[in-house]
């Protein structure tokens, strides 16, 4: 089995495989293409993104800076956005549904590695995916590690991290992200009032 195989399937791979580093480095010159494009170079934009994922649905945006480790990993949706600065280590699969809004400064972490010292001084690593479902908004600087998975409707808030599962339509935030409340039919209608998060 090849360390690509292995990692794909949930084991510990050495990451270091030259296999790997070359498709990261792949993943990489393509980011930086992307990174160094003009606003309004939209359908080179476009073109990079397609080239990258694996999947991607129609009228989506990625703001600049954009970073991943091998973009083939990566499945979002339609109507997606990414704002500034955003990591997506996919080392597993990290799918995003319909209608995702993800804030800057956000990270999402599949990869790990061992407790053991020698084994992480070798270059052993582990990956677990991460699934976020349709109509989810991801506030600024939330760090989501990997094996997780976010239901619909849901809005985690700026800060958090993000280590356990997140059920659908519920306002979540903290570190450790926790579920603070189901969010209300007429919050739907309106704007959320941050005075009222925790009531």
């Amino acid at each position: 089995m090849t360390e690509l195989e292995k990692m794909i399937n949930g084991m510990e791979y050495n990451s270091s495989d030259r296999d790997l580093a070359l498709m990261r480095d792949k993943a990489k010159d393509l980011c930086i293409d992307y990174n160094m494009l003009k606003s309004n170079q939209l359908k080179e934009k476009e073109y990079i993104i397609k080239k990258l994922f694996s999947k991607i649905g129609n009228d989506f945006f990625i703001t600049a800076p954009f970073y991943c480790d091998y973009g083939f990993n990566i499945e979002a949706g339609n109507n997606f956005y990414v704002n500034y600065n955003c990591v997506i280590l996919d080392c597993a699969k990290v799918k995003f549904g319909d209608n995702v809004f993800i804030a800057p400064n956000c990270g999402f972490y599949t990869a790990g590695h061992p407790l053991d010292i020698e084994r992480r001084n070798s270059y052993i690593e582990y990956a677990y995916p991460i699934t976020v479902g349709d109509n989810v908004w991801i506030g600024a600087n939330t760090v989501i590690v990997g094996g997780v998975k976010i239901g619909s409707g849901v809005v985690i808030g700026a800060g958090s991290v993000v280590v356990k599962d997140i059920p659908d339509n519920v306002l979540a935030f903290g570190n450790p992200c926790k579920v603070i409340r189901e969010i209300t039919d007429e919050e739907r209608k309106k704007s959320l009032n941050w005075s009222d998060k925790v009531r």
